[in-house]
């Protein structure tokens, strides 16, 4: 991919990775971008490198531009290695003795991932450095989403250079938020669910902390997907709205089943919902990657899980997305439990512990149905939907 000049002086140098389809467990349907920066200044300055395999594309982007031993800075950043992958070539075409900018714990990263002893250059929370036309300041983000991560701004341009931050996985030919629209909130709707979502208190410190500072941003640049220049704010607002966590009127029924019992015990619950004006929908766990009930787990009021008993324990796609969910932390969010059993039945009682531990308040013990439902057991079912119902927010 050729570089892209996104403003004057600033290049977009990185790769889009067409193929991608998982990400830690994350299904990227449509694959992803590494996005990396480069800064022309009286100091060319290169901002996070590209995953390993797409090193010597990303070198032929900034040769385009510039030889790259002409550039006098690297800044790091964050260290996951889908954006430090391609450091240790690039540090070998630019030049091994190049100073090298990164958070504190960056630093303590970087050394731990490559044996090379490059010429570290920790900032402080605040810092900043003169290019000649151009000043940074680094902002650390510790946590959003790694212990290192940090911002760079560009102060003269009004650019955020964003890290892992305001992403979206999106892989596209086009680099701006004015040329998709709206079709890509949905992409960082996701992002956010999955990735930045156990951090939302920090999300909304960070907010303050910038609007405090007095930060004026034109451009927001992550290091995934689209970059925002038309309208930056509507990325943060949604941001804010996201880390709130304001339950709407809304049930997620998710499920696993085995021979269709549970199936029709998760339709007729939220049926029962529907009918007291709940927006239910029932989320197969076989049909729904994990990744995709969790981006609707996002703004839902209640979340309802089912599964019949194995062995004396969960089904295991349902025991798999509840260790998924626990590891994001939702907040404030009503939960019950409900399946259908042979001669145990364990499977409702160990899904209220989970959710319990989950901090969810669990409103019944549960729905156990043994074998399959019969037209009563059915309209229990519905009963118990419409009683979750009375718990949840007015529209």
């Amino acid at each position: 991919m050729k570089p892209i000049e996104i403003a004057d002086g600033l290049f977009w140098v990185g790769a889009i990775d067409w193929n991608m389809r998982d990400f830690h467990g994350y299904s990227t349907k449509q694959g992803s971008t590494y996005n990396a920066y480069l800064i022309m200044d009286e100091k060319i300055t290169l901002v996070d490198t590209v995953k390993k395999e797409f090193a010597d594309e990303f070198i032929q982007s900034i040769s385009d531009i510039v030889d790259p031993k002409k550039i006098d800075y690297v800044i790091s950043n964050h260290t996951e290695m889908d954006h430090s992958g391609g450091l240790a070539r690039v540090m070998h075409k630019v030049g091994e003795d190049k100073p090298l900018f990164c958070s504190k714990v960056g630093h303590k990263n970087l050394s731990r991932h490559f044996t090379q002893k490059w010429n570290y250059q920790p900032v402080e929370n605040g810092g900043k450095l003169s290019l000649g036309k151009r000043t940074l300041t680094f902002l650390e983000t510790r946590m959003l989403h790694w212990p290192d991560s940090m911002f760079t701004y560009l102060k003269e341009d009004k650019i955020l250079l964003s890290s892992d931050a305001f992403g979206q996985h999106y892989a596209s030919f086009e680099r701006f938020d004015d040329e998709i629209g709206d079709t890509i909130m949905p992409h960082a709707r996701k992002y956010f669910a999955n990735i930045l979502l156990p951090y939302a208190p920090l999300i909304l410190k960070l907010v303050d902390q910038v609007t405090e500072m007095g930060l004026e941003i034109d451009m927001i640049c992550p290091d995934h997907g689209i970059i925002w220049r038309e309208d930056p704010m509507k990325i943060i607002h949604a941001y804010v709205e996201w880390s709130q966590q304001k339950p709407k009127r809304k049930a997620l029924i998710i499920y696993d089943t085995m021979w269709h019992s549970t199936e029709a015990m998760a339709d007729a619950v939220a049926e029962g919902l529907y009918e007291k004006g709940v927006k239910a929908t029932p989320m197969h766990l076989r049909s729904w990657h994990r990744s995709d009930v969790m981006t609707e787990v996002l703004d839902a009021a209640a979340i309802i899980v089912g599964s019949p008993t194995l062995n004396n324990g969960l089904f295991p796609t349902v025991s798999d997305f509840l260790t998924y969910m626990k590891g994001l932390k939702p907040k404030d969010k009503i939960g019950a439990a409900f399946g259908s059993y042979g001669w145990s039945g364990e499977s409702i009682q160990l899904i209220s512990k989970e959710l319990e531990a989950m901090k969810f308040k669990v409103i019944d013990p549960g729905m156990k149905v043994q074998y399959v439902p019969d037209s009563e057991d059915l309209e229990a079912c519905r009963e118990f939907g419409r009683t979750i119902a009375q718990h949840l927010p007015p529209e």
